[in-house]
């Protein structure tokens, strides 16, 4: 059973930064193809992709966060990151880890996830 479990979020002041990581478990993601990302959710809105990395380590992000946010991933360790800076309250939203399996990132950060995570909390406050 795969499962995603994410941590990291918290309160910042606009201009600060926060990393979020991903801990894959059920699938050693170094061994198939697959394209891993985050998503976000702010309460009234749609979920958004945010970023996403494919085996090759090929990225793709959003217009709102390129320049600011960096998307990594360890995967000797199954672990995927989110490097978020020059935060802005606009970023504050639940965050979630998401994956598909046996695919690269073909629609980009706005791919269409097989699993996902529980979500953390970023608040960025002005």
């Amino acid at each position: 059973q795969v499962q995603l479990v994410e941590s990291g979020g918290g309160s910042v002041q606009a201009g600060g930064s926060l990393r979020l990581s991903c801990v894959v478990s059920g699938y050693m993601f170094r061994y198939t193809r697959n394209c891993m990302g985050w998503f976000r959710r702010t309460p009234g809105k749609e979920r958004e992709g945010v970023a996403a990395i494919d085996s090759d380590d090929r990225t793709s992000y959003a217009d709102s966060v390129k320049g600011r946010f960096t998307i990594s991933r360890d995967n000797a360790k199954n672990i995927l990151f989110l490097q978020m800076n020059s935060l802005k309250p606009d970023d504050t939203a639940m965050y979630y880890c998401a994956a598909r399996r046996l695919t690269d990132c073909t629609d980009g950060y706005a791919f269409a996830p097989n699993y996902w995570g529980q979500g953390t909390q970023v608040t960025v406050s002005s």
